[in-house]
Parts: C-alpha cells; sequence; structure tokens
C-alpha cells in the first residue's frame, strides 16, 4: 500500500491490501475526501492511527429495491411514534455517532479531526444527516456521503431507542431516489435490512455509471 503525501492523488484500489487498505496518510481536506468518495475509498481509522484509506472487496452495499421490512417494524413504523427529518442536527447526529457503544470497539473512529471534516463536508452540501426524533428528543439517526450520483455512503449511525436508527434508515431510503446505499463493511444489522456484499469491481462501475 501507498503513503500519501500532501500531493492530491491515489493509487488505484486494485492495489489495497487483502483487509482493503489502500492507502496510509495524507490529510482530510475537502479535495482529498471527495477525491477519495469519487474514487470508491473512504477513510476509516482510530484517534491512535495514522490516517488509513479504505476500498474492500466486496463491497457491502444496498439496493433499495431489496431493502427488507419486517413485519414488527412495519408495526413500528405504523404506529408513528417518530418523526423522521434530514439535515436538520448534523452536528447533533455526528456527535452521537461517535460517543456510541458499538460491540467489539473499544474507542472510534469518529475522531475530532473526522467530524470537523464532515461538518465540512455538510457545509458544503456533501453530507448529509439523518435525525429520529421522539417527540421533541433526537433518539436515533445516520450520516452519510451524497456526491449528487445517485449514490448515498453511510458512515455510522446510532440509537438511543430500540429501532430509532432502523425508523430513520428505512424512512429515508423510501423517500428517497438513490440507486444504491453504500454500507461500505458488513454489519448484522444492516444485512437485516436487505443489505449485500457485491464485487469491488461491481461496485466501482456503479458508482461511475
Amino acid at each position: 500500500m501507498e503513503f500519501l503525501t500532501e500531493d492530491l492523488w491515489f493509487p488505484d484500489v486494485s492495489k489495497a491490501s487483502e483487509e482493503g487498505i489502500v492507502a496510509i496518510g495524507g490529510d482530510l481536506s475537502m479535495a482529498r475526501l471527495l477525491l477519495a468518495y469519487r474514487s470508491g475509498i473512504f477513510p476509516w481509522f482510530e484517534n491512535d492511527e495514522p490516517i488509513l484509506w479504505w476500498s474492500p472487496d466486496p463491497r457491502f452495499v444496498l439496493f433499495p429495491e431489496k431493502l427488507k421490512v419486517s413485519k414488527s417494524m412495519r408495526q413500528v413504523l405504523r404506529n408513528k411514534n417518530y418523526t423522521v427529518t434530514v439535515n436538520k442536527a448534523f452536528a447533533n447526529v455526528i456527535a452521537s455517532c461517535a460517543i456510541a457503544k458499538r460491540n467489539g470497539q473499544q474507542g472510534t473512529w469518529i475522531t475530532e479531526n473526522m467530524i470537523a471534516a464532515f461538518t465540512k463536508l455538510h457545509n458544503m452540501g456533501y453530507a448529509k444527516s439523518v435525525e429520529v426524533w421522539h417527540k421533541d428528543e433526537l433518539v436515533g439517526g445516520l450520516y452519510g456521503v451524497d456526491l449528487g450520483n445517485g449514490i448515498f455512503t453511510g458512515e455510522s449511525m446510532f440509537a438511543k431507542e430500540n429501532n430509532a436508527s432502523k425508523v430513520g434508515f428505512i424512512t429515508f431510503i423510501q423517500n428517497t431516489n438513490y440507486k444504491l446505499i453504500d454500507c461500505q463493511v458488513y454489519t448484522n444489522h444492516l444485512a437485516s435490512l436487505g443489505a449485500e456484499d457485491i464485487p469491488r469491481d461491481t461496485f466501482l462501475k456503479l458508482l461511475k455509471s
């Protein structure tokens, strides 16, 4: 894998390690982040690590037409106990994702530098947040990147109440026209909603189509 400098470039993703690491280092500038996402690459690292850039093979994605909504979730949605909004509380959503406890993870990859970088992407119109409210309390949500190419790259989600993040995810997908949701790497949570692995080459073709 390559070590990046200040020069704005990425190696071909075919040179990624077996785990999917394409490059190390560089920075979190807006130009580099946008180039990364347009190339099928995303940053993922923890506080004590250098910036790691990933493009795993296979890629974990969800085709919206394959979204699975269980009978119990359909009932939760029908109850209308939650209100879902978009881009109403980006700062609160990303901060909540950063402190969310996750199985098998001691720290968080959503560092202060990542929060600052994605906040800039949000202010530029590229990063979106989805908020789930119970009355006036933010109880769940997610955020990700939208380059305007029909693909939404989900970065992280959180839930303070059971099913809150699922409500936001399902409602968002059902009310938008994305051709693909990039979930990046496998999770049981998203697999239960219909996400699946596809070859990286297939993902890159969809990204550029």
